[in-house]
């Protein structure tokens, strides 16, 4: 580990491994698996700081890195998984099966040869890395959690405070964990092009699944006289979900789409609905939206209260008058507010140095630990929130 100088602070450069998807390349061609979308954009934090990244991952990964090291490929998930339609169908994730396996073992031994002793691990996957954790004997920390299967073999970063606090609630876990952090979801501003004018559509994107609310959307955008786009993995007539919208003459159905389209729909969309039932981890095309100048939606539970900003933003809502309502009202909210609030508080820059700030003093357990002295400290925003 060395230090180097940046403005008035002396910070160490550290030397990180991170682990890719086991059942799918890590590449933003798979725009609508968001984990693939943290893992890419915080190894491009991760390197934009001058750290040493070493990444693990399926054939045809792209992911900005020192070294890439491929440990399965594609011919592998295809024996395993056979073809599928990633665009209609979802991605699973089960640790226990042959492609995680196969996966976790080859990671392990790279991870063996590459290492040295104060490197840190990063995990995005919880229980499906906590093999890999368990074998390599690494400081280990889970970025961007927002999962039910968290592993207690790491140091843990979760995407919402609503989350953190659902999982100590649900493990009974009473006090507070001094390592833990809470570090949102980043984005790219220049990957969500900004629009002011909008189209008169309405957009759900998203897997298609009941709690997600679907049907919900679909019966605002009925009750308000608006056409619905639904985007993404899934069937519109599902009796596995108790779907049947595939009649709807308001609905425009398109399966999963790549990046600079996710964009181009999210940008001249009137609103996003979002009425998730569940109680949502984070909500990534939440942010998506607004950094295009486009309103959402939601529920007012999970971290919806903390990523949208009611009545500026978008709204937040209880009962279906109040998501009519909303739709009705649009016009109060303005859509340079909705991206600048993205920015100030969500951007890759933004974040990064929330980031920073967490792994330099979770490196310092290599040294003198919580105790650890930072003299030349000037400031103490990295939790600061801007309005």
């Amino acid at each position: 580990m060395s230090n180097f100088r940046r403005g008035d602070t002396i910070v160490s450069k550290l030397r990180f491994h991170l682990l890719g998807l086991a059942n799918i390349e890590t590449h933003k061609r798979n725009s609508t698996i968001p984990f693939i979308q943290k893992i890419v954009n915080l190894a491009r934090i991760l390197k934009s700081y001058g750290h040493t990244v070493f990444f693990y991952g399926v054939e045809g990964s792209e992911v900005p890195c020192d070294k890439f090291i491929p440990v399965s490929t594609q011919a592998f998930l295809t024996q395993i998984y056979g073809v599928a339609d990633r665009s209609k169908q979802f991605i699973t994730f089960n640790p226990n099966d042959m492609a995680h396996q196969v996966f976790n073992k080859n990671a392990i031994q790279a991870i063996l040869e590459n290492k040295q002793e104060e490197d840190i691990l990063l995990c995005p996957m919880g229980l499906c890395h906590k093999a890999i954790a368990d074998a390599v004997n690494l400081l280990t920390i889970e970025p961007g959690i927002g999962y039910e299967g968290v592993s207690p073999s790491a140091y843990h970063v979760f995407e919402s405070y609503a989350w953190m606090h659902f999982i100590y609630g649900r493990d009974h876990i009473e006090n507070g964990v001094w390592y833990d952090a809470v570090i949102p979801n980043y984005y790219d501003p220049d990957e969500f092009p900004f629009q002011e004018k909008k189209e008169d559509y309405l957009l759900y994107f998203g897997r298609i699944t009941s709690r997600k609310g679907v049907e919900l959307a679909s019966e605002v955008a009925k009750a308000t006289g608006h056409p619905l786009y639904i985007v993404g993995p899934g069937s519109l007539d599902n009796p596995l979900e108790n779907l049947s919208l595939g009649s709807e003459p308001h609905i425009h159905y398109q399966p999963a789409v790549g990046p600079e389209e996710r964009a181009e729909l999210l940008r001249h969309a009137k609103a996003v609905l979002m009425p998730t039932y569940y109680i949502e981890p984070f909500g990534s095309v939440a942010l998506e939206a607004q950094l295009c100048g486009t309103p959402v939606i939601t529920t007012d539970w999970g971290a919806f209260p903390e990523t949208v900003v009611h009545g500026v933003t978008g709204y937040r809502c209880r009962v279906f008058e109040e998501f009519c309502w909303a739709v009705r009202n649009l016009d109060q909210i303005k859509p340079k507010l909705c991206r600048d609030w993205v920015i100030k508080n969500y951007s890759m820059e933004r974040i990064g140095k929330m980031y920073e700030e967490y792994f330099q003093r979770i490196s310092q357990l290599h040294k003198s630990g919580w105790y650890g002295p930072k003299e030349d400290r000037t400031e103490l925003d990295w939790l600061k929130r801007y309005y």
